[in-house]
């Protein structure tokens, strides 16, 4: 079964959504890689506010590739997760509710994703090209001189996704 949820939808029922879950995710998520997230860490040690709405957000590991003439966007695949396990505590603790990347996370982000009653989510790797078809909008929302590496807004529909570890910690990439 796949479940077809609004970003919304998918924040307000965390606890119910299993791993291993299939979901076709439509609403606002938000792009973020490494160097993004090394800035964002770096402003909340200096209390200063956020580019973006954290709380209640979901975060995917992705550096899209700029769009060709009269495309949304360019190839939007996702980066490899434990890249960004030094900060996913952190962004959990802020509000994040879930984040979008590919492979396993560490034992640290799996606690944190119960602690904080959040989720991981796959894309699939390899696919970019094909996931930017499911992107309606795109912009920049902060830290432009990073390149592909900025914070973009995205508006996606039907995004194709597997539920990989849920808010209990149970984790597809355990299971026996």
């Amino acid at each position: 079964m796949v479940l077809s949820l609004t970003t919304d939808q998918l924040i307000s029922s965390v606890s119910e959504i299993k791993a291993g879950e299939r979901i076709l995710l439509s609403g606002t998520i938000y792009t973020a890689r490494d160097a993004a997230h090394q800035r964002m860490a770096m402003l909340i040690a200096e209390g200063k506010p956020l580019p973006f709405p954290v709380k209640n957000s979901v975060l995917y590991y992705c550096g899209p590739t700029p769009p060709r003439p009269g495309e949304v966007i360019g190839s939007c695949g996702p980066t490899t997760s434990s890249r960004m396990d030094p900060y996913t505590p952190l962004m959990l603790e802020q509000g994040v509710k879930a984040t979008i990347g590919k492979g396993t996370r560490s034992a640290a982000v799996i606690a944190a994703l119960q602690k904080y009653h959040s989720l991981y989510l796959v894309a699939t790797g390899g696919a970019g090209a094909l996931l930017s078809r499911k992107v309606r909008r795109a912009g920049p929302v902060a830290f432009e001189d990073l390149g592909p590496e900025a914070i973009f807004r995205l508006e996606v529909m039907d995004f194709p996704l597997i539920v990989a570890v849920d808010s209990m910690g149970n984790n597809i990439f355990e299971r026996k």
